[in-house]
């Protein structure tokens, strides 16, 4: 086992405590690289209980598949880490193998809050020249990724007011404007006609050239028939190296509780994608002054950062044997298949912030989903066949660090 393993609990910066984050620790023999083994034990809400096949915190094991919330997004990258140390602790004397870190947090899929400071008060402690980041997809079951691009993440409160008090829909209807049709329009004109965000000045890059067509995407993502795609360019650039804007919350009165009548206030939470070389500062100035500019009827308008995460663009980056030998350790395990590095237009905001802590690391992105994983949705599942390759590639590589494969 590791000779060191603790649970932190690190602060927020309001002073709140963070969630439990498990650290431990092997030391690396003389002259043998330390690799940091990352990964997250929190998952997103289920949603809708009854959307659900299974019961989404009971794992249902269906057609080569495991359902539940949380299965590949991200206790398969916990599994990965610990099955690869499980195989390769036990034969490694004091001055075999390499130094592991392993750091498992709880806060990811929040922004994680305390872990600036979890870096500046244990930084020193995670001190490595490979980081392995287990919390990315694969091109397909049958093909491996790395992920070599992220888009970063600017989470938004948009808050309109129209009155100091409701009023009756049919006395002050069609003169007096209303807060949630106000907030309806305002969020509307952040995209134009072909659904591009229509924020001016945000970084927008291409992307690599790999084959995904729009039947194979509209497959994946479960698109209605009918229902066209939004955007502009390349149908992976859309995704990987451009801005998006989604609305992932509304608050304003429940159908249950409605009644004519005009609400004085409405909120909504926006979720903005960064291309890789966004700065967040920048986004939230440039996406604050499209609401500003725009917003209807001269509403009261209020924006309030949530969260934030960097992007990371490490395309060109990192040790090339140790991009070598991540790429054997892939093709290995999937029988000789090419590994495909990809961007990813999810965020994973620790990326960026080990980075600053370690400067000099070679950061492996790797993946434990595949198109058909639906994270942080209804029917969430893990494919078997991705999970045994992320644990044997995970294996081969610091098999391979240690001068042993």
């Amino acid at each position: 086992g590791m000779p060191e393993v603790e649970v932190l609990r690190a602060r927020c910066a309001d002073g709140s405590p963070g969630a439990p984050a498990v650290l431990a620790r092997r030391p690396a023999p003389a002259g043998a690289p330390t690799v940091l083994l990352y990964a997250h034990h929190d998952v997103q809400p289920p949603g809708r209980a009854e959307a659900w096949t299974s019961p989404a915190f009971e794992p249902a094991e269906r057609d080569g598949r495991l359902y539940g919330r949380g299965t590949a997004d991200d206790k398969a990258g916990v599994m990965a880490h610990v099955t690869a140390l499980r195989a390769l602790l036990p034969a490694w004397g004091p001055q075999e193998g390499v130094g592991v870190v392993v750091l498992v947090e709880g806060e990811e899929e929040s922004g994680s809050p305390s872990l600036p400071d979890l870096l500046a008060t244990h930084g020193d402690r995670l001190a490595a020249d490979v980081v392995v980041v287990a919390d990315s997809d694969n091109w397909s079951v049958d093909r491996p990724s790395l992920t070599t691009s992220l888009r970063g993440l600017l989470e938004l409160e948009v808050g309109v007011r129209t009155l100091d008090h409701p009023l009756h829909s049919g006395l002050y209807g069609g003169l007096v404007p209303d807060a949630t049709t106000a907030l309806t329009v305002l969020l509307a004109r952040l995209w134009d006609d072909e659904g591009d965000l229509a924020v001016e000045g945000l970084v927008r890059g291409e992307a690599a050239d790999l084959p995904r067509t729009e039947a194979e995407l509209r497959a994946d993502a479960g698109v209605l028939e009918g229902v066209a795609l939004v955007g502009r360019g390349s149908l992976l650039a859309r995704t990987w190296s451009r801005p998006s804007a989604t609305v992932v919350a509304t608050d304003a009165t429940p159908m249950a509780d409605a009644s004519n009548t005009l609400a004085a206030s409405a909120r909504a939470k926006l979720s903005v994608r960064l291309a890789p070389g966004q700065d967040v500062d920048e986004a939230e100035r440039l996406v604050t002054a499209h609401l500003r500019a725009t917003t209807p009827f001269g509403a009261h308008l209020e924006v309030r950062r949530l969260g934030s995460g960097r992007p990371f663009d490490g395309a060109s980056a990192g040790d090339a044997a140790v991009l070598a030998a991540a790429d054997w350790a892939l093709t290995t395990a999937w029988d000789g298949a090419t590994v495909a590095h990809q961007g990813m237009g999810g965020s994973i905001p620790v990326v960026a912030e080990l980075l600053d802590v370690l400067p000099g690391a070679t950061v492996l992105v790797t993946g434990v989903e595949d198109p058909d994983t639906r994270a942080h949705g209804v029917d969430e599942s893990l494919s078997l066949r991705v999970l045994e390759g992320a644990c044997t590639a995970e294996t081969l590589l610091l098999a391979r660090l240690a001068g042993q494969a």
